[in-house]
């Protein structure tokens, strides 16, 4: 069973409501009535700016009254760069050790060469992070799975094979399937270096194919990917779908509820 304390919801997925102070507010008393034990701070509308309404004392004010962890982020690759230590000192702010990067920044393109290039960029923003506690992942969509024309393996084999132990690899089930990809198989190439993960069920509807669904009403076989990450050392199973066909509070729900009372 995955004990509950590893669930967490992905607030991209209610980033609609997330745009002032007392709409974030609500979005967390409704991640904790359902049960989750902590989110993931992304696209929150009101956290944006050089003004944000809700700063990173404010959000983690607001977390521990609802009894919630930041367990990640992710933040601007640009940020990261140029703005470490205000970046480092949000996170320490936040109680968070973990931050990643929603995909590879558009100035890299998709060949070898340009995430041969953001690893390179990548070793200085690690080290960094590293010495104060904090890790940093790579969050996969599905064109990290392009094709080398190299070598005809996936361009991700890059962050895996050359990305180095303290790259971590915020694996997002459903754009790996998308991809073509085994899930559970890539889980289990990446062991140690998966402490967060993306769970996303895919469905798929008549006349219109593949659609993002709650974890457990899809096709994806979860008692397996689960005990990969198990055995991989996974911390936190992230709830996301980035589009729900029907109410996202009710889609968070759903997939907490199969989660929490998975047998594997």
């Amino acid at each position: 069973m995955v004990m509950v304390t590893k669930l967490a919801a992905q607030l991209y997925t209610m980033r609609e409501y997330t745009k002032t102070a007392d709409m974030f507010r609500q979005v967390l008393q409704v991640c904790h009535e359902i049960g989750y034990a902590g989110v993931q701070l992304s696209a929150i509308g009101c956290m944006n700016g050089d003004a944000p309404e809700v700063d990173a004392r404010a959000a983690k004010e607001m977390l521990e009254n609802y009894g919630l962890v930041c367990c990640a982020t992710h933040r601007p690759w640009k940020r990261l760069v140029e703005n470490i230590d205000e970046e480092i000192e949000f996170h320490k702010v936040l109680g968070c050790d973990y931050t990643a990067v929603g995909s590879i920044s558009g100035e890299y393109g998709f060949g070898p060469d340009g995430y041969r290039q953001f690893l390179a960029d990548a070793i200085p923003v690690i080290e960094k992070l590293k010495s104060e506690g904090i890790r940093f992942g790579y969050h996969n969509h599905a064109h990290e799975f392009i094709r080398n024309p190299e070598t005809k393996r996936p361009c991700y084999d890059i962050l895996i094979d050359e990305g180095g132990a303290d790259l971590m690899l915020e694996v997002d089930t459903y754009w790996a399937v998308v991809a073509g990809i085994d899930a559970a198989a890539l889980l289990a190439r990446g062991k140690a270096r998966v402490p967060v993960i993306h769970v996303k069920d895919m469905e798929v509807v008549e006349k219109i194919g593949s659609v993002m669904c709650p974890v457990g009403e899809g096709n994806l076989d979860w008692p397996h990917i689960v005990q990969v990450c198990e055995d991989s050392g996974t911390e936190w199973y992230v709830v996301e779908q980035d589009d729900c066909r029907r109410d996202p509070v009710d889609c968070l729900r759903s997939s907490w509820e199969y989660l929490s009372e998975l047998q594997f």
